[in-house]
C-alpha cells in the first residue's frame, strides 16, 4: 500500500510530504533541539526578520493570534524572546531575539542540520537542490486558513 500511495500521481506527491513531515517531527524532538519544533521555527523567523511584529507572524507561521501569543509566551519564559511596545504605534508588540535565544538557536541549528544530513544522506549534492530549486518560486502557500 505504502508503494501505491507515493507511486500514484494523484497521491502520491501528498504522501511523499506527509512522510518527509511526520520523519522530521519525529526526529526533532524537544530533547534533540532543545526546544518545540514550533518554537524553533518561530525563534527562526524572528532572528531573520528584525523588530517582527506579532501579526506578522500569525500569517508567516499560519497560526491564529492566541497560538503566537502561547508560543511567545513559551519563548520569552525561557529567556529567548522579549516584547516590547513599537515606539510609532502602541498598540503593536514588536519581538526580538535575546542572546540566550540565538543560543538556543544556534544549537538547535545544528541539530537540525545533522536530521536533514541524515534524513537527506542517500542523495546527492545536485538531488538535493533540484526539488527547492524547481518547487520554491512556483510553490504557493495560502495564508487565509486557520491555524
Amino acid at each position: 500500500m505504502h508503494s501505491e500511495m507515493t507511486n500514484n500521481p494523484r497521491t502520491g506527491l501528498m504522501s511523499l510530504v506527509n512522510q518527509v513531515y511526520k520523519a522530521m517531527n519525529k526526529r526533532a524532538s524537544e530533547e534533540a533541539l532543545g526546544m518545540r519544533l514550533k518554537q524553533f521555527l518561530t525563534l527562526s523567523y524572528i532572528q531573520d526578520h528584525e523588530n517582527v511584529i506579532q501579526q506578522e507572524l500569525e500569517s508567516a507561521l499560519l497560526v491564529d493570534a492566541n497560538a503566537v501569543v502561547l508560543l511567545l509566551n513559551d519563548l520569552e519564559t525561557a529567556g529567548y524572546v522579549v516584547r516590547r511596545r513599537d515606539p510609532w504605534d502602541r498598540r503593536r508588540h514588536l519581538v526580538e531575539v535575546t542572546r540566550a535565544g540565538k543560543a538556543a538557536l544556534e544549537h538547535a541549528d545544528k541539530a537540525r542540520t545533522a536530521l536533514a544530513e541524515e534524513m537527506l544522506a542517500g542523495f546527492t549534492h545536485e538531488e538535493r537542490a533540484q526539488p527547492r530549486a524547481r518547487t520554491r518560486p512556483k510553490l504557493r502557500v495560502p495564508t487565509d486558513q486557520p491555524g
